[in-house]
């Protein structure tokens, strides 16, 4: 059986599709996403990041403090904070604080489930007293899905996390949270906006829970994921299906342009899925480096995963991108 990369490799080079304008970085970027490390206490099957309970990769201090001088240094507006689950990083909470001190924006995703174990309960209300805006993963709005992604009983804790939060005013008027949705499988993400009405419906309906708004992420062909497909030898497939959706539209918003990516060690990457490949920033620069000098226009490294950020309506970290 082939490799997950020599079947992506099979394919028409998806850099060739992108016109000049749009291979470069936009001359400000706007948004530092920090990942704080790969634990996690869950291990989702379609992580592309490969996630779980045994991985022992966490930030330094060192390399957080270079996060928060580079957010300053570089004019960034909002830092994007993710992993893993965040909340199992040891310092978190003083990294979080750091940057409140700063006047940075913040984001964090968190997997919700997370905050139903009494170990990080606490951070519902750290994330109300700094005001951080929250992205919540819920791949769906029923047990059965959301178990079979993430594992027996994952679905009611996400619920009680999302209560947590509700009862925080996160989803309430008080501050803002977003779900993410990813489909189960190998298709694309629905429609954006006739999800998100369902997914109102649906929790609010059977749970009373309540949110601010929906993003659907295609589930990118890297990782985890890409090698699942690729066991079952449907890989090719999905690479094809994406492929047949490319979306010339989508190319101005991708999310790339505007953003970089810190691993753990300090390392950038163009996003979070060329993290999870290894295919660093050129030229390869490190966090220290940003912090020192600054940003400046460079060309995006593209491979076939980007693929999955171009079909239909395209796929960010923010949702839909045309």
């Amino acid at each position: 059986m082939a490799t997950v990369q020599e079947v992506m490799d099979a394919r028409d080079s998806f850099e060739e599709l992108v016109p000049a304008e749009f291979r470069i970085t936009n001359s400000q970027l706007h948004t530092l996403q920090v990942n704080v490390g790969y634990k996690c206490n869950i291990a989702c099957r379609h992580c592309h990041l490969q996630c779980g309970p045994n991985r022992t990769e966490v930030m330094s201090h060192e390399v957080m403090q270079a996060c928060l001088d580079a957010y300053k240094t570089v004019g960034f507006t909002s830092m994007d904070v993710t992993g893993g689950a965040p909340e199992m990083h040891p310092e978190l909470e003083w990294f979080l604080r750091e940057a409140h001190k700063q006047g940075v924006s913040l984001i964090v995703r968190t997997n919700l489930c997370i905050l139903a174990d009494p170990a990080y309960a606490h951070f519902a209300a750290l994330y109300d007293e700094l005001g951080v805006t929250l992205y919540a993963s819920l791949p769906y709005y029923s047990a059965r899905n959301v178990d079979k992604i993430r594992g027996r009983g994952t679905f009611d804790a996400s619920i009680e996390g999302l209560r947590l939060l509700n009862e925080q005013g996160f989803g309430t008027g008080k501050h803002t949270i977003v779900l993410v949705f990813n489909p189960s499988g190998a298709t694309m993400p629905p429609a954006q906006a006739s999800m998100e009405l369902e997914y109102k419906r649906r929790l609010e309906a059977d749970f009373g829970v309540h949110f601010d708004s929906l993003v659907c992420i295609a589930n990118n062909p890297s990782g985890r994921f890409a090698e699942a497909l690729n066991a079952k030898d449907k890989l090719g497939k999905y690479l094809d299906r994406l492929i047949a959706a490319f979306n010339p539209g989508t190319l101005e918003g991708m999310m790339c342009r505007d953003q970089l990516s810190v691993d753990y060690q300090g390392a950038l990457y163009d996003c979070d899925f060329n993290q999870a490949l290894g295919l660093k920033i050129r030229p390869e620069l490190t966090i220290f480096d940003l912090a020192r000098d600054g940003a400046k226009v460079r060309e995006v490294v593209f491979a076939n995963h980007c693929y999955g950020c171009t079909a239909g309506a395209g796929s960010s970290c923010g949702g839909e991108t045309a």
